[in-house]
């Protein structure tokens, strides 16, 4: 199993290192953008509790980014609204987290995928 690590870009100046927390955080926020999303879920158990525990709640929880030499390999737990087809949802979370990550960071998608772990009933 690939480890997490950074990405090193070699350039004239000098080298560019990108943590892969900076690449869940730009992942985090091209899903949130997506329709349908409600949030991010855990990837597991332990971190539900330790999230209940701690209070933190913030856009890089769900996320798994694995680079191994400057290709990422994402996956998403999202929660998705209910009454939304999940398909669709999924396929433009997808099309939105490839985007990002190529463009904003110069990084080579080798996968996204995408986990449902929840639908949402959104009260109004």
């Amino acid at each position: 199993m690939p480890v997490k690590s950074d990405s090193v870009i070699n350039q004239s100046l000098g080298i560019v290192n990108i943590a892969p927390n900076a690449v869940a955080m730009v992942a985090g926020i091209a899903a949130m953008q997506c329709f349908g999303v409600v949030g991010m879920a855990s990837r597991n158990i332990q971190d539900g509790i330790s999230e209940l525990l701690t209070g933190r709640d913030n856009l890089t929880k769900g996320i798994e980014i694995i680079i191994e030499e400057d290709v990422v390999a994402v996956d998403l737990y999202i929660v998705v609204e209910y009454g939304v087809r999940i398909k669709e949802v999924a396929r433009n979370v997808i099309q939105n987290v490839k985007y990002a990550i190529e463009n904003q960071l110069g990084l080579q998608i080798a996968q996204v995928n995408v986990i449902v772990q929840g639908v949402r009933i959104n009260k109004k």
